[in-house]
């Protein structure tokens, strides 16, 4: 079957082009309820990331669909999740993502950690057959596309799935705004604040003797940007 630039067959007919957990998950599956069954489809392994993927093969971002695992970390514990967003997108890990998962702090998994707990390798990490007990965000954009292109686990194949398949993941959850516009800013101002505490010597003329020492004072900025807060001190 020809699904964009892919030769696409059903999954189920080849899973020597899946990685071992994502061909357990797929085992015997079907379409649910007359819906298209998942397809998979060889590649260049050279050309597994997204950019070079849709490129060569045709496939608009819109319709790319990218899994990223993020730990989320509190009171000295890490939570693993996956993140599916649109390849138009990001996952607002920092926001959302930190949100949903309780944690004092969220960032991206390192690469040999996702690899190790995934079993999949990296550039080909797919939400299908990851760990039980991991949630998977799923923006809603991505669960309204009518096909999706992910991961299949391995650099040398792509799954290609109904955008609905991925509402019905294992620990799956729908997430409005899960994804972020890639590049682009959230829909909050910055804010810049200025404290003058402590030294060096405020500009002005010179006090008298009678007035006592020049006041003094050190800038501190914060500027609470589009993903946290930082603080500079001159």
């Amino acid at each position: 079957m020809q699904v964009w630039g892919f030769d696409a067959v059903p999954a189920r007919e080849r899973p020597d082009l899946l990685a071992p957990p994502v061909a357990a998950a797929l085992e015997g599956g079907k379409g649910a309820g007359g819906e298209e069954e998942p397809l998979v489809a060889p590649i260049d392994p050279d050309l597994a990331d997204t950019a070079a993927c849709c490129g060569r093969y045709g496939v608009p971002p819109e319709d790319s669909a990218n899994c990223v695992i993020v730990a989320g970390k509190r009171a000295g514990e890490v939570r693993m999740a996956a993140c599916v967003v649109l390849a138009t997108t990001r996952a607002d890990v920092n926001g959302a993502v930190r949100r949903l998962l309780g944690a004092r702090k969220a960032s991206f998994a390192r690469q040999e950690e996702a690899v190790e707990a995934t079993g999949m390798a990296f550039g080909g990490i797919t939400p299908v057959g990851l760990p039980p007990d991991w949630p998977v965000l799923v923006d809603a954009a991505a669960a309204e596309r009518p096909r999706a292109v992910i991961g299949a686990g391995v650099r040398s194949a792509k799954l290609i799935v109904p955008g609905a398949a991925l509402a019905r993941l294992p620990g799956a959850q729908i997430v409005d705004g899960l994804g972020v516009a890639a590049g682009g800013v959230r829909n909050r101002a910055p804010r810049i604040s200025v404290i003058l505490v402590g030294s060096p010597e405020l500009p002005g003329p010179r006090p008298t003797a009678a007035e006592g020492p020049r006041p003094t004072a050190k800038l501190v900025w914060w500027y609470a940007g589009f993903e946290g807060m930082s603080r500079q001190w001159l």
